[in-house]
């Protein structure tokens, strides 16, 4: 369906634009229905033109349900209405509290599910949802008791359901660019959220990621609005059903929320929770198209973006929020904030922040600090710095939310249809819907001499990490937050890729052989390597350029293998594109798998074609990169220049040979590595360098061997020759810091479950001890550290959580010394490896 939506001065349709996208050359930067008078009038920094936006017809209001709201809301207290507006996390919210509080929501965090691991099996989850449901009806104290709903990222599956359906992520699904797939994988993904109890997925995300270091990208659908948008409204009625029927919100059906409300896609080099500097007209007509057919599908909740644009917080842009999506597009569901997103908010805290609610949140997520802004509400309001016009106006959104959820009659969660049914989890409908995701998700890059499909009866060696591991095919956001360190156990109803492999190997009596290291002496007909990125999420995704690192599994080893007359098929798992012409050069077919998920046989379908009815059929939806500092490589864009272009993908059919690929990155091997890594291989890294500070002298060290008399350094063996370095204080005072003059900001970091890590060893018998630390905002003069006991004789990895340094005022979004070490008198400790690294054990941890 084609939906038009008016515009002063110009059109912007659907398919307009996805054919403006297929047609336009280097030369014609894509555009949509803008007038050029516009450019001037509404190029104005961080100045919103509402009159520019699309303007869209309401959802008609159901006069019942605006009845019963303004009964129920008669009926509240002032400290109800404000509880109706925060969410908490489960992690941080008893029953007794909603019950208390009266809160409006709980969230489940990417690490929040109940009992010791992050993620939970059905009957967990079905427990807990009826223990805060019950809370929150519990009529004590109240004339009208409201449910709560109870929401969750299923971003692809509902992955943190222990033997739920895990679907690709959403890369993957661009490529396969097939709208109706993608309501099927929703509808799935509904049912399978109503078996644990909840309500709500945050989701869908419309954001289109513009530059591929962004650590979120494969959450996006492509790097241009045409298939976000011809996915949206689909999406939205596949989880809530179609707006306007007996479908809608009926059995089956849970609560959508478009995400993140707008351009987290469009941040200055990919930074997650950064600030997107871009015109007004970029910002509507690439990142807002998205969110039109959604706002059509009626989705009920979005959810506002961490990031910025014009250096404008979004969770406080009330232009935006109120004056044009609320407002212009007229949404008449209700906003709900990003974790903890309004503490960022100049002048705001995690635990007080009027400024968000007035400029149009509805709901906080407030998932640790949900009891303080509850209670800096609360006094707001009261005080009237709160107007109870707005209060009223955000309670009645959530309640027309929840009235048209029918959230009153579905009654406790473990008595609605299908719930606490396992069995109704990756059953065979769900997992051969997934496995066709799968085979429409593969995007072939490279068949020389027709190596693909491969003989199944054949001899066949399989290397990579990748292959017997569903958790890294799965990625980010999958039975934990950053995914990537489960076993195959942990998820009962999926197949590896290796499995799927065999399967289809063992059914033509073939022979596999796998060797994950491929260091074996093993001679077979054909080679297939499954490697790739680990699994990561958020801004710990991040990354400075779009080189592919090998982990896990020795690519260098692919040449060796086509020097044994062994054909070489790669097939690479990540959540971007990224350079690999090495790798590339050194396959005979090369397959971009993104992150397929929980069903390897849908690989192992495409290696085999084990139906000759299948084909390749996946396109790329991100532009491929020909060199490693092509980040922000956009298909209508000026220079674009790609490996691959948007669109490129092979067929079985097609016979044309790739020839060898340049294997020069473009990286400048000088150039600043990420701000993360300060100190590797026996060097300070990227930025940074190390400094020692004695009787108030500051030096740069140049030399690996240093001596400052009171402060000694020399280079020492931990793992390779000279990798790390050993610091011996003579008497109390000097310090050692890595530093630079180029600050890092660590502000997502420190808000995140981040820390700073080091490995250590303490020199004699003895433990010793040191203050680890890093520069506060008075400069370099000024230490915050912490006490840390370093073991003698062995190696060990020690953390020091971000989030101190935060409270203790170091100012993250400015850090000029990363890393500074100080004794209170004679010792020796060894270092390496300093780092910034996430949180293993999810413990706040303050040193000794």
């Amino acid at each position: 369906m084609t939906r038009v939506h008016k515009f002063v001065g110009g059109l912007l349709s659907v398919t307009a634009l996805t054919a403006c996208a297929a047609t336009t050359t280097a030369s014609e930067p894509i555009s949509a229905g803008s007038a050029s008078v516009e450019q001037t009038e509404a190029s104005q920094a961080g100045v919103i033109h509402p009159d520019i936006w699309p303007e869209l017809t309401p959802a008609p209001l159901d006069p019942a349900i605006e009845a019963r709201i303004d009964t129920i809301m008669a009926a509240m207290s002032v400290e109800q209405k404000v509880g109706q507006t925060i969410q908490a996390d489960s992690a941080s919210v008893t029953p007794e509290e909603v019950k208390k509080y009266r809160l409006g929501s709980v969230l489940s965090g990417g690490n929040s599910a109940p009992g010791p691991l992050p993620y939970a099996d059905t009957q967990t989850w079905l427990d807990m949802a009826d223990e805060y449901y019950a809370a929150s009806v519990d009529p004590e104290g109240v004339e009208t008791a409201i449910p709560v709903i109870w929401g969750i990222d299923a971003v692809h599956g509902h992955a943190n359901l222990l033997g739920a359906t895990i679907f690709p992520h959403n890369i993957g699904l661009g490529a396969a660019n097939n709208p109706e797939l993608i309501e099927q994988i929703m509808q799935i993904t509904a049912r399978e959220l109503i078996v644990s109890g909840h309500d709500w997925t945050f989701a869908p995300t419309l954001a289109v990621p513009r530059d591929d270091r962004w650590g979120r990208a494969y959450e996006g659908f492509a790097e241009t609005p045409d298939i976000v948008a011809s996915y949206a409204d689909q999406i939205v009625e596949g989880l809530q059903g179609e707006f306007g029927t007996d479908d809608f919100m009926s059995e089956g059906r849970i609560i959508s929320s478009a995400k993140h409300f707008i351009a987290d896609g469009g941040t200055e080099n990919g930074a997650d929770q950064g600030d997107a500097k871009i015109s007004e007209e970029e910002l509507r007509d690439i990142h807002a198209t998205g969110y039109l057919p959604a706002l059509d599908a009626q989705v009920q909740t979005v959810m506002v973006s961490f990031s910025s644009w014009q250096n404008i917080k979004m969770t406080g842009n009330k232009a935006l929020i109120t004056d044009v999506l609320k407002g212009r597009m007229g949404f008449n569901g209700f906003v709900v904030s990003d974790w903890n997103a309004h503490g960022q908010i100049p002048g705001c805290t995690n635990l007080d922040c009027p400024e968000a609610f007035d400029a149009g949140i509805d709901m906080f997520m407030a998932p640790d600090s949900w009891k303080g802004l509850y209670e800096s509400q609360l006094a707001h309001v009261k005080s009237g710095r709160l107007s109870m016009e707005r209060l009223d106006d955000a309670v009645r959104r959530i309640l027309r939310v929840k009235l048209r959820y029918g959230l009153f009659e579905r009654g406790a969660p473990s008595t609605r249809p299908g719930a606490g049914n396992a069995a109704l989890l990756a059953q065979d409908s769900h997992r051969a819907i997934a496995r066709s995701a799968v085979r429409q998700s593969l995007v072939l890059l490279k068949n020389n001499e027709a190596t693909l499909p491969l003989d199944a009866g054949k001899t066949v060696l399989v290397v990579g990490d990748g292959a017997a591991s569903i958790a890294k095919a799965s990625g980010g956001w999958t039975l934990s937050w950053q995914g990537g360190s489960h076993s195959n156990d942990e998820f009962p109803n999926g197949q590896s890729i290796l499995d799927g492999i065999r399967k289809a190997i063992e059914a033509d009596g073939g022979t596999v052989i796998f060797d994950p290291e491929g260091t074996g002496n093993h001679q077979a007909d054909a080679v297939i390597a499954v490697y790739g990125e680990d699994a990561y999420a958020e801004f710990q995704g991040d990354r400075d350029n779009v080189d592919f690192e090998p982990n896990g599994f020795d690519t260098a080893k692919l040449a060796d293998f086509k020097a044994r007359n062994m054909p070489v098929v790669s097939v690479f798992l990540s959540g971007r594109p990224l350079w690999t012409n090495p790798e590339i050069n050194a396959s005979d077919a090369f397959v971009a798998a993104w992150l397929p998920g929980s069903e390897g046989g849908g690989v192992a379908d495409m290696l085999f074609r084990t139906d000759p009815a299948f084909d390749f059929t996946g396109r790329l939806s991100f532009s491929w990169p020909k060199t490693a500092t092509q980040a922000d490589l956009n298909v209508g864009t000026a220079g674009y220049d790609p490996l691959f272009a948007y669109g490129y993908g092979l067929s079985y059919g097609n016979k044309d040979n790739l020839a060898a690929l340049s294997e020069i990155s473009g990286i400048d091997a000088n150039a600043s590595k990420s701000a993360s890594v300060l100190f590797a291989g026996g060097q300070p890294q990227g930025r940074w360098s190390l400094y020692g500070r004695v009787n108030g002298t500051q030096t740069r060290m140049t030399d690996r061997v240093w001596n400052g008399g009171a402060l000694t350094l020399a280079p020492i063996d931990r793992v390779a020759q000279e990798d790390s370095m050993r610091v011996t204080w003579r008497d109390a005072g000097p310090t050692l810091f890595l530093g630079t003059h180029d600050n890092a900001d660590w502000t997502r970091e420190s808000n995140g479950a981040m820390e700073l890590a080091f490995r250590a060893r303490g020199g004699g018998t003895a433990p010793t001890t040191i203050s680890v630390g890093m520069t506060c905002p008075d400069g370099e003069d000024c230490v915050v550290d912490f006490p840390v006991t370093i073991s003698a004789g062995e190696w060990q990895d020690y953390r020091i959580s971000l989030s101190c340094f935060a409270d203790r005022g170091v100012n993250m979004a400015s850090i000029s010394g990363g890393f500074t070490a100080r004794s209170n008198g004679p010792a020796q400790v060894d270092l390496s490896d300093i780092r910034l690294d996430s949180d293993t054990d999810a413990t706040k941890t303050c040193g000794d």
